[in-house]
């Protein structure tokens, strides 16, 4: 009986981390889609900063894209996190 309650167990560990994992990498696949949707948009927009002064126009497109990203990241996390 007890061997049935550990398979039983590990069966349900095993599916909760299969769901786990193909969410996040369901999550990474649309970020991945997203991210190209919006490519040429922001490589129009940097184009132009760039054009006006290269230095700041880097500095200002490396901030926006990190500031950016970093907020996904917790929104994604604490999504995850939440189930």
């Amino acid at each position: 009986m007890e061997i049935v309650k550990k398979i039983n167990n590990s069966k349900k560990e095993f599916r909760n981390e299969f769901k786990k994992t193909l969410g996040g990498a369901i999550v990474a696949a649309l970020g991945l889609i997203i991210a190209l949707s919006w490519k040429d948009v922001l490589n129009e927009y940097l184009d132009k900063l760039v054009s006006l002064s290269p230095i700041q126009g880097k500095l200002i497109s490396a901030s926006i894209i990190t500031i950016f990203s970093v907020a996904i990241i917790l929104i994604v996390t604490k999504f995850i996190k939440s189930e």
